[in-house]
């Protein structure tokens, strides 16, 4: 079997599938959680069986070795020798401005993701270890990175240019960057095959614990919420989004708090957790559903941060022919869903209640039939658009 071994890498955790091209056939999937810590934990699905074992896995290359050894099994295993992983494909979160397009891995692909490091000091430095432990393991793959970046490429330097002095995008790279381009881009493309429409105008909204929206026009990004770091634009589970530099400012000169401590505040206790003191918004809905007046204040704030998006990027493609929502709260939550689209008739965006009720794995539409403005929700697969991506470069 000819397979591509896909691996997003992060700081106590591994994600990865097995997935069979071109056929798009996925024929094992696990996830590796808490390396490094106490409980260590793998599950491992193959052929619809799913095994989990506790087991101590003090780091990277001690799991991904243990998930190998039973993708090897010869009773139960989906392949004969490692030599069957013709290619792994590695989600890297950060290419900034040197990475456009997916990647073959090499030492200086590595270096440069080496210096990215203070960039997405969370996100890159697991991803190149993901890359090194692979390379031991799978000394006969070909290695490649797929960047959450690149998609963003596309944003016009109108878009993505700060206003500040020249000298800080020449010299230092501040610029708009953009995350989630993996997830934005297979959305973007599964609405555009959907309403059969690939050269279209596109919103997508990706709803997880971390938060982004993209406009895309004719297959191309050219504006996003997130920009140089992950913490602006929506409202997430922990991160606070857009806020008046006035404030971290103030933070800092007049209530004592260092930017380190500012920095924490911002990623990791703001958002969701600082307006709720919860962060899942399975919680947070049914507390507000129970009367928690916080609780409801913070759902009508992250609703109301992603109307303002949508209208800003409506005004900059001059229309749109579909709102998409996806990701684990994009898909899953239909009060937030409804939330948003709430009274925005005047833009051609009516939501149909019923539809926006039923759960389903597949894309659908849950807009009324005569909407100017289709409303979608696409599950995302940002392991199968990175299994495409390396076996088109390949």
């Amino acid at each position: 079997m000819n397979a591509i071994l896909v691996i997003n890498s992060g700081s106590s955790s591994i994600k990865l599938q097995v997935i069979k091209m071109p056929s798009e056939t996925v024929v094992a999937s696990g996830l590796i959680e808490r390396i490094g810590l106490e409980n260590s934990a793998l599950h491992l699905t193959i052929k619809g069986t799913k095994k989990s074992k506790e087991l101590e896995i003090p780091d990277h290359e001690t799991g991904l070795k243990e998930i190998t050894r039973m993708l090897l099994d010869k009773e139960n295993g989906v392949i004969k020798n490692t030599a069957e992983i013709k290619a792994v494909g590695h989600r890297v979160v950060h290419g900034g401005a040197a990475f456009s397009d997916t990647i073959e891995v090499n030492d200086a692909v590595k270096e440069s993701i080496k210096e990215l490091f203070s960039l997405a000091p969370l996100h890159n430095p697991p991803n190149y270890k993901g890359i090194e432990v692979a390379e031991k393991i799978f000394p006969e793959a070909k290695q490649v990175a797929v960047f959450d970046t690149a998609f963003h490429q596309s944003i016009p330097l109108k878009a993505k240019k700060y206003a500040i002095p020249n000298e800080f995008q020449d010299k230092h790279g501040l610029q708009v960057y953009g995350f989630h381009g993996i997830s934005h881009k297979y959305v973007s493309e599964k609405a555009g095959e959907f309403l059969k429409k690939k050269q279209g105008k596109y919103i997508t909204i990706h709803l997880g614990n971390g938060c982004s929206i993209t406009a895309t026009k004719n297959g191309k990004s050219i504006d996003h919420s997130l920009g140089f770091g992950p913490v602006n634009g929506l409202i997430m589970g922990t991160r606070s989004g857009d806020i008046d530099q006035s404030v971290i400012f103030y933070m800092i000169e007049k209530l004592g708090y260092t930017a380190e401590e500012v920095s924490e505040i911002l990623h990791k206790k703001s958002g969701m957790l600082g307006l709720t003191g919860m962060s899942d918004l399975r919680d947070i809905e049914e507390a507000a559903e129970k009367g928690d007046e916080a609780c409801q204040l913070a759902l009508e704030m992250n609703a109301y941060r992603i109307k303002k998006y949508i209208g800003a990027y409506m005004a900059a493609m001059n229309g749109v022919d579909a709102i998409v929502f996806t990701a684990g709260i994009g898909e899953n939550s239909d009060i937030l869903r409804e939330l948003v689209c709430r009274d925005m008739e005047y833009l051609g965006i009516e939501l149909e209640p019923y539809k926006n009720n039923i759960r389903s794995k597949e894309p659908r539409v849950i807009s009324k039939e005569n909407s100017r403005v289709a409303v979608l929700v696409v599950p995302t697969n940002e392991e199968l658009e990175i299994a495409k991506q390396t076996y088109e470069l390949l």
